[in-house]
């Protein structure tokens, strides 16, 4: 499930990116690079979308502390709870996307106020479970120990899944529309909700609740 939601962080950066002015709403690391390019005067960048993006996604990031903290004992039931939270946002954000577009600057900010609280969240939810290398949105650690260690299935699996998320929401904002690329994502946020609220029905495992370190 949480490479699922890996493609999903591909998914929604590349919407960003390429659709709502050079700012992403996952990689946070790129967001404050982007912040010093924006104040430094580099053209294409915006000072402005990268806060929001930052402030959006910190506060997704404390609801999903917050759900950690009412939710500690059972990792599927708190991945369900999320990803319904994740997809209720994903929905809000496609259904504004196909009705309104996403070239007036109003509608580029709501968009990247509403993709930033769904990956905070995602986030914060899933470094929770305390996964190695299994984060869904930073692959930089994971591509270091891939090459430190020479091994690692789940940080190549990580790798792999998120290029291939970013390849797939490239594709769909450059040949189709933002609006088919945000619908699958939403797609795949709301299967992880279903299939895990599945796996983890009346099964209290320890990759359930947390006592040790698989998924």
């Amino acid at each position: 499930m949480l490479l699922v939601l890996t493609v999903v962080t591909g998914l929604v950066d590349a919407v960003s990116y390429l659709a709502l002015g050079h700012v992403f709403v996952a990689n946070m690391t790129g967001n404050v690079v982007f912040l010093g390019f924006a104040l430094a005067g580099a053209a294409g960048f915006s000072a402005t979308a990268s806060l929001a993006a930052l402030g959006a996604f910190l506060a997704g990031a404390l609801a999903g502390g917050r759900l950690s903290e009412r939710l500690p004992g059972h990792r599927g039931r708190l991945l369900v709870v999320s990803a319904v939270l994740q997809a209720a946002l994903l929905a809000v954000s496609t259904v504004v996307a196909a009705l309104a577009g996403h070239t007036a600057e109003p509608v580029r900010y709501t968009l990247t106020v509403l993709l930033g609280l769904a990956m905070g969240l995602q986030n914060a939810v899933v470094r929770s479970f305390r996964i190695p290398d299994l984060t869904t949105t930073v692959l930089t650690m994971a591509l270091t120990g891939l090459a430190a260690d020479l091994a690692g299935l789940r940080r190549f699996a990580s790798a792999g899944w998120m290029f291939g998320g970013a390849f797939l929401g490239a594709a769909l904002v450059l040949n189709a529309d933002v609006t088919a690329a945000l619908g699958l994502a939403l797609t795949l946020v709301v299967a992880v909700a279903v299939l895990t609220r599945r796996a983890a029905a009346g099964h209290p495992a320890p990759a359930w609740t947390g006592r040790d370190g698989g998924v």
